[in-house]
């Protein structure tokens, strides 16, 4: 608690904090508050950017999400007719010899 204490005091005696700079964050802006009407439309068109940004960058993902379902889904159609193979295969083999142990022994 005391450490605590002389950190605070520490930091309150170090003088003012110096301020943040502001930055630009792209995002949705409310352009109806600007009485400007070049700011205005300065803001509409940065509004407009940045929503084509958001979604060439939505789609893209989209289609790397789609193209990655559709590999996926090759490899399961694939991995299927082999399966699909192997059961044929075994219930050949199954029928062949339950054929040759239903034969009765002729003399």
């Amino acid at each position: 608690m005391l450490r605590l204490g002389l950190l605070f005091a520490l930091m309150l005696n170090a003088g003012p904090i110096a301020p943040a700079r502001a930055q630009d964050v792209p995002g949705i802006e409310l352009c109806t508050r600007e009485s400007n009407m070049d700011r205005r439309t300065g803001c509409l068109q940065s509004n407009v950017e940045y929503l084509q940004k958001l979604v060439a960058k939505n789609a893209a993902a989209a289609q790397q999400k789609l193209d990655a379902a559709n590999a996926e889904i090759a490899a399961l159609k694939s991995a299927l007719a082999n399966l699909r193979s192997s059961v044929d295969k075994l219930q050949s083999a199954a029928s062949k010899s339950d054929a040759s142990t239903n034969k009765p022994e002729g003399k």
